[in-house]
C-alpha cells in the first residue's frame, strides 16, 4: 500500500483498511493456509533459512491463492535462483504499524525456527487512515528494534504517499523508511510497490492490490536485495 494506493483511494474520507475484523490467527504464526491452493508448493527443506514477512496485505496476497502471495512467490523465485530460503508468510490484511507492533512479539515466538531474515512490510493503511507519520515511524521505530532485540537482521519494504494527501503529509511521511533504514543498518527496497505503479494489467480491479501477475512482477524487482540481505544474514562469522 504506496502511492499507488493513496492515489487510487482519493476518496472524501480515507477507506478502511481491508480485511479489518478478520480472524489474524493463521497469519500471525506465519501459516499461509486460510484458503486452499490451487496447487502445492514444492517443499523446502527444514534446515533452509527462514525469512519471516511481516506486514500487511501486500505480504498476506489479499484475494489471491496463498500459492500467488508475495512470500510463496518469492520463495519459488529464490530457491530457483539457487537460494534456499523458506518464506513465512506473517502477513495480515488491514494491519497499521501499531498491530503490527502489538503482534510482533507473538508472532516471533510461535516460529518453529528463529528467522534468519524478518521483512516489514507496513505503513500502508497508516496512510490509507490519514495516520500521523510520527506515529507511524514510532511504531516502526519499534518494531525494528524489536526484531533487533532478538539478533535479527530487518529488510524494510518502504512506502510512498500519494500527493493527495497533502505536501505536509507526503514530506512527513516518505522519508520514514530511508532514514529508519540508516538508523538501524537495515536493507531498504526503497518503494515496494514500484514495478506494478500505473500498470492496470498488474492490479486487482479495486486499483490498490497486486494480482498475481503483479505480485511476480514486484518479486522480480525485489528478489535480489532480499537474495543479498538473506545471504548476507546467514554468512558464516570469521574465526578471530
Amino acid at each position: 500500500m504506496t502511492a499507488c494506493l493513496a492515489l487510487a483511494a482519493c476518496h472524501a474520507a480515507p477507506p478502511a483498511p481491508e480485511g479489518e475484523g478478520a480472524a489474524p490467527d493463521a497469519a500471525l504464526v506465519g501459516n499461509p493456509t486460510a484458503a486452499a491452493p490451487n496447487s502445492p508448493r514444492t517443499p523446502v527443506p527444514a534446515d533452509d533459512p527462514v525469512i519471516l514477512a511481516f506486514g500487511d496485505s501486500l505480504y498476506a496476497g489479499y484475494r489471491l491463492d496463498p500459492n500467488d502471495s508475495y512470500p510463496a512467490q518469492l520463495e519459488a523465485a529464490l530457491n530457483a535462483d539457487g537460494v534456499p530460503a523458506r518464506v513465512v508468510n506473517a502477513g495480515v490484511s488491514g494491519d497499521t504499524t501499531a498491530a503490527g507492533l502489538q503482534r510482533l512479539a507473538f508472532t516471533l515466538d510461535n516460529q518453529p525456527k528463529k528467522p534468519a531474515l524478518v521483512m516489514v512490510g507496513l505503513g500502508g493503511n497508516d496512510m490509507l487512515r490519514g495516520l500521523p507519520p510520527a506515529q507511524t515511524r514510532a511504531n516502526l521505530d519499534a518494531i525494528i528494534a524489536g526484531i533487533e532485540a532478538r539478533h535479527i537482521p530487518v529488510l524494510l519494504t518502504g512506502m510512498l504517499a500519494g500527493h493527495n494527501l497533502g505536501a505536509d503529509y507526503v514530506a512527513a511521511f516518505n522519508p520514514i523508511w530511508p532514514q529508519l533504514a540508516r538508523a538501524h543498518h537495515a536493507t531498504l527496497v526503497p518503494f515496494f510497490m514500484s514495478a506494478v505503479v500505473g500498470n492496470n494489467a498488474l492490479q486487482l480491479d479495486d486499483h490498490i492490490h497486486p494480482n498475481r501477475a503483479g505480485v511476480a512482477a514486484i518479486v522480480k524487482a525485489t528478489k535480489p536485495t532480499v537474495a543479498a540481505a538473506l545471504q548476507a544474514a546467514i554468512k558464516p562469522i570469521p574465526a578471530p
